[in-house]
């Protein structure tokens, strides 16, 4: 029997007024791969992780998560898929008012019924698991360094023991040295916590690293859907000049 995707995108369109940025989108992810977005600026990929996220309504098409239509369900079960996922923004949109314990206790002092003392003992665990020092957790955002941010927003996203991981650009404005040691976290925690991973990314680097499948977007459409070495194989005129940049 073959197991149900993770993710299942089918016929997704999307627009805003007159501008159409879908057409017709469709793929799906299975459990336990990591999966990354791709295509040239403005073919829509953070808009397709938005509508995954619940955050931005496709015109027509359907969206299943965990095998539920996030987008015709009841609001205790999108909730509750809500609190499956974690989600590490770009910048990390950390509080900056919070330490980096405080972030990561935050989703938990929200969604569950744990006391501080087992809020503080499991935050300090996400913090060990992401490579932190735990002298981090009393630190402010502005104190730390640009990869200690991302680190500490990663702790906070897998804070509710989610099955499923979003991150959007988890490299970007990381030196070198900085976005291999990420990319070599977010494979770390897919095979720890045995998390499912989507992406989106301009990195090719992380793309050839941490990447099962890449959905590549244009057109309104998804133009490939493979592995990076299949990828580079299309004929495509908009994929070979992706990779010609």
């Amino acid at each position: 029997m073959v197991a149900e995707p993770v993710i299942d995108v089918c016929h997704l369109r999307t627009a805003f007024g007159d501008q159409i940025i879908h057409q017709d989108v469709s793929f799906s992810v299975n459990h336990g791969e990591i999966h990354a977005i791709i295509g040239a600026s403005g073919a829509g990929k953070t808009t397709i992780l938005r509508s995954i996220l619940m955050l931005n309504r496709p015109t027509a098409g359907q969206i299943k998560v965990f095998g539920v239509d996030v987008w015709h369900c009841d609001a205790p079960t999108a909730q509750r898929i809500r609190c499956s996922w974690g989600m590490m923004f770009q910048g990390g949109a950390l509080f900056s008012s919070l330490t980096v314990l405080q972030n990561i206790m935050f989703p938990m002092d929200e969604f569950t019924q744990l006391t501080r003392a087992q809020q503080r003992e499991l935050a300090l665990l996400k913090i060990h698991l992401v490579g932190l020092p735990l002298t981090a957790a009393d630190k402010y955002p502005s104190e730390l360094s640009g990869g200690m941010r991302k680190r500490a927003a990663a702790a906070r996203a897998i804070a509710l023991d989610p099955q499923l991981l979003f991150f959007d650009e988890p490299t970007s404005g990381l030196d070198p040295k900085g976005s291999n040691s990420f990319s070599q976290l977010i494979v770390e925690l897919r095979d720890t916590l045995g998390l499912t991973v989507v992406m989106v990314t301009h990195d090719v680097k992380l793309l050839a690293t941490v990447t099962d499948k890449i959905v590549f977007l244009g057109e309104g459409r998804v133009l490939a859907h493979c592995p990076l070495a299949e990828l580079r194989q299309q004929s495509h005129s908009e994929i070979q000049q992706y990779f010609k940049q």
